[in-house]
């Protein structure tokens, strides 16, 4: 769909599982921080934002639903943006353990994973002398012998378990095979269209941020789905800013955000996620197109509306 006739969105994902906290400053951890971060982002031009929780005491990832509550009703007083639970967590947790946010707190969106893959993160080790926190290095590390485990079955379940919510998802794409195991679900009904495709660029393990990468994605996904889905890109570390205007300029939406990448520039960290999300927006409004708010977003993909959530 192209957004040249119709709005960008803009998601912003705050603080992720992927980024520690001896990385950056800035990486929000505490439900406080989290809160804070996603009213900011908003504020800035996201529509939707996408949020992981982390252990306030040593910023773990964690998928404990107490801990959404704690930020969820802030940020839900504060702003109409659009909440989007992760399903996803960390590589180091159960499906079980994931889905519980997204399953309890009934959000309007939820991501999922197409797939199991490997998830490298231990190349970052080598450009952080010291850490904080004594899980940070391990979790690294670790990182060259862990698979993210989203089979066909566990797909299912998340689908299933949260189909009576009537949370849409926000489709995680990370290679071209998951494009395709997307469309076998919707085939098996189990996805009702249109489809928020997130395609990621740029992780260890899974397709790589070059620009022929980003078109190959959009042409199978454009073969596979033809009108009935909206896509978006999120690139990962550098390549978040340069993919997010190619995605713009080919009538996609676009995803910034510090899980993403902890950047504004070279050897600049972000020292919000409002920053980063102000700056797609400039790229976006400098090509002449239109940031979508969250009552569009809502109406482009079909979304319950956020007086239907479970928080």
């Amino acid at each position: 769909m192209s957004a040249a006739q119709g709005k960008v969105i803009i998601t912003c994902a705050v603080t992720g599982a992927i980024h520690t906290p001896s990385m950056s400053p800035y990486l929000p951890v505490t439900p406080d921080e989290i809160a804070e971060a996603a009213i900011g982002a908003a504020k800035a031009g996201a529509a939707i934002v996408h949020l992981h929780a982390r252990n306030p005491k040593d910023g773990s990832p964690s998928q404990d639903p107490a801990l959404f509550r704690k930020f969820l009703p802030k940020i839900k007083a504060a702003s109409d943006v659009v909440i989007n639970l992760t399903t996803g967590g960390s590589p180091a947790m159960t499906v079980e353990e994931r889905l519980q946010p997204a399953m309890q707190l009934a959000p309007e969106v939820a991501s999922l994973n197409m797939g199991s893959m490997n998830f490298g993160l231990y190349e970052m080790l080598g450009r952080y002398k010291e850490f904080k926190h004594d899980w940070e290095k391990p979790y690294l590390a670790g990182s060259d012998e862990r698979i993210f485990k989203n089979t066909f079955r566990d797909i299912a379940n998340i689908l299933e378990s949260c189909s009576d919510n009537d949370t849409r998802f926000e489709i995680e794409c990370y290679d071209i095979g998951h494009l395709y195991t997307a469309a076998h679900f919707l085939d098996r009904r189990l996805l009702k269209p249109p489809l928020f495709i997130q395609s990621v660029f740029g992780i260890r393990g899974g397709i790589g941020p070059h620009p022929e990468d980003v078109m190959h994605m959009k042409r199978t996904a454009d073969r596979l789905f033809g009108d009935a889905y909206h896509w978006s890109v999120l690139g990962a570390g550098r390549n978040q800013m340069f993919l997010a205007a190619m995605s713009a300029v080919m009538g996609g939406n676009v995803r910034v955000g510090l899980e993403d990448s902890l950047w504004m520039g070279r050897g600049q960290l972000a020292k919000s996620n409002a920053e980063q999300v102000a700056k797609a927006r400039r790229l976006v409004e400098e090509l002449g197109l239109a940031v979508a708010t969250p009552n569009e977003a809502r109406e482009m993909l079909k979304l319950k509306g956020g007086r239907n959530v479970g928080f």
